[in-house]
Parts: C-alpha cells; structure tokens; sequence
C-alpha cells in the first residue's frame, strides 16, 4: 500500500486556512481588528519567507480559542466551513484527492494550521487522518498554548514519525510514500519522502524541485 500526505493551505486549499479564520474572526467581531490585523499580516509574511517563530504565532492565534466559549466556536468553524472554506477548493483538489482514493491508498492531511480548524476541512475531502498543530486543552477548555511539536518545518516529519509508531507502521512499510506541498516550509518532510510532489509551489519550492527533478503540478 502507498502513504499519501497533502499539506493544506495553498496546496488542496486555493488560500491559507489559518490566515483567513482570523479575517473572519474580525469580520464576526471577535477579534479587535486595530490590535490583530497588522500581527496577522506580519505572521502570514513571515510564514511565506520561512521565518515564522511557530510557537509565538500559535500562542497569539489561539488567545481566540482561549477567550471563548467552545459552543461559540464550533458554530463559527460551521460558518467559517461553509462561507469561506467551500469556495476556497478548486476541482482539480477533489480530483487528486479522489485519484487517490480510487488507488486504495492511505490519505493522510499534515498542516502547521491548528487542527481545530483543520479537522472538519480534512472531513470535506473525505481524509480522516489529520495532524495538525494541536491547541492544549483542559478539560475541554483551550488554554491558548501549543499542546505537543507544531506540525511545521522539521515539526511535520517529526509528527508524521510520532503517528506513524502510534499505528505500529514505519514509512519502510508503504511501497510509495506521497507529499504534495506548495511551501519552501515544508522541504524537509518533501526530502524524506519517496514522491514529492510540488503543488503550486512557491518560488523557493519551484527552483528545489526543479534542481531535484520532483514533479510540478498545479492544481488552480
């Protein structure tokens, strides 16, 4: 059997999950636009240059899972699912994701977005398996820190070795192991796999995989 991981933002999504959840916040009114948006803005540009501190960004993202009733939310993930998230995936993501549900493989989703967001997106693509950075929670109440490795950078390979010895496998057990990523961030995981696949890379991305010989695809 054959592993398949897809990142998510910019990869099966056309847009970033995680960047967009807090333009909605605001737009609901749950977040002081004045105070966020510039820190939102300066956090997504640091992603994109490979910069991004994981946890400081994490730590100022889940203050809203913090500050909020759980109820109040999960309604708003509905919302933000249905509004924003829907129109931000293009055919061709259902097509490739469909190809490899025709082949029989495993599908697994790994993302450096929080995994209260992810999870329910994951669901639309029919992908149960999901590892994505994980808010702490006590007794069902987010306590606004990381719980565990954010799934970032070298942090994905990491997880990925994590939830692969929870489920007794090793990657030697796949005949294939598939990534589709568009991110310069997420090299390390590309380098580990048997199949990289760049998908709708950036420029750091594009000019690796063709150094590489990795195939190019897009998927918009």
């Amino acid at each position: 059997m054959n592993l398949v991981i897809f990142d998510l933002d910019n990869t099966l999504l056309k847009g970033d999950s995680d960047y967009n959840w807090a333009l909605f916040l605001i737009k609901k009114g749950l977040i002081d636009k004045s105070l966020y948006e510039q820190k939102n803005e300066q956090f997504y540009k640091d992603y994109q240059n490979g910069s991004l501190d994981v946890f400081e960004y994490c730590e100022f993202q889940f203050e809203v899972l913090k500050n909020n009733k759980r109820k109040i939310l999960e309604q708003l993930r509905e919302q933000y699912l249905k509004e924003v998230i829907l129109p931000m995936i293009p055919d061709k993501a259902y097509d490739l994701v469909e190809q490899h549900k025709r082949n029989k493989e495993k599908l697994l989703i790994i993302t450096a977005t929080n995994s209260f967001i992810t999870k329910p997106i994951g669901k639309i693509f029919g992908i149960n398996d999901l590892i994505g950075t994980d808010p702490e929670e006590v007794k069902g109440n987010f306590t606004g820190k990381v719980s565990g490795i954010p799934a970032f950078q070298e942090g994905k390979v990491k997880r990925l070795l994590c939830w692969l010895k929870d489920k007794n496998l090793r990657m030697d057990n796949f005949g294939k192991i598939f990534f589709y990523s568009d991110s310069r961030n997420d090299i390390p995981l590309l380098e580990k796999v048997t199949n990289p696949v760049a998908t709708n890379p950036d420029k750091v991305l594009l000019a690796k995989a063709k150094d590489k010989g990795w195939p190019v695809i897009n998927l918009w």
